[in-house]
């Protein structure tokens, strides 16, 4: 009995302090803090639209930016909660990201149709798909790496919501800083990545989150 009280003694001795970890909200909030600062770094250097404020008058343009901003904040929130292996008892926060690009979809779909006749394409193409995903480069890595401390039980779901948040990082840049109206050129090198990106996630969480 001596021999087990010293083991305990000596085990309770060597325990190192465990730091709690932070509340999703909180994570969702420093990821995001972090992603504004990105964000408004990357418009200083880049520099907005020359009608950027005149855009902001014009509904679905409006609408597009809010429902682009929901689809960031939502992604942002399910990666924090997909963070922990009970979501924290938030499942239906954890999922909202399904409706958050449900409305962003159906935005984009009345905004084609308002835009009539079309908007001219721009000259460009891929370079746009390009230059999104370089900005998404750093808030992914980021994300990943934050990931990592964590013991998440859906990898794949959480390297998905990553890889999602911060491509609308890159995104919401982008069409702060193009100047283009073109709805079809938009969803063509825009958003349509987002479907690849998003299959991406599903590998590179596996890959890189599972424990």
């Amino acid at each position: 009995m001596a021999n087990i009280d010293d083991l305990v003694t000596a085990l309770a001795q060597d325990a190192a302090a465990v730091k709690p970890a932070p509340h999703p909200f909180l994570l969702c909030f420093q990821w995001m803090g972090a992603a504004a600062v990105y964000l408004a770094l990357a418009l200083a250097i880049s520099g907005p639209r020359p009608d950027l404020l005149d855009r902001f008058h014009h509904t679905w343009f409006a609408a597009e930016i809010a429902a682009l901003l929901g689809v960031f904040i939502v992604t942002s929130l399910s990666t924090a909660l997909l963070a922990f292996p009970d979501l924290h008892q938030k499942r239906r926060l954890a999922f909202a990201p399904v409706a958050a690009f449900a409305l962003f979809l159906g935005v984009m779909f009345l905004a084609w149709r308002a835009d009539n006749p079309p908007s001219p394409l721009p000259v460009h193409s891929f370079e746009c798909t390009l230059s999104i995903a370089l900005m998404t480069l750093l808030p992914a890595a980021w994300a990943f790496y934050s990931l990592r401390k964590f013991a998440s039980t859906h990898y794949r779901l959480a390297g998905s919501a990553a890889l999602l948040s911060a491509f609308s990082v890159g995104a919401l840049w982008l069409r702060l800083h193009e100047d283009t109206n073109s709805i079809a050129h938009l969803v063509e090198w825009h958003y349509l990545p987002m479907l690849v990106i998003g299959v991406a996630g599903l590998w590179l969480g596996k890959a890189l989150l599972k424990w």
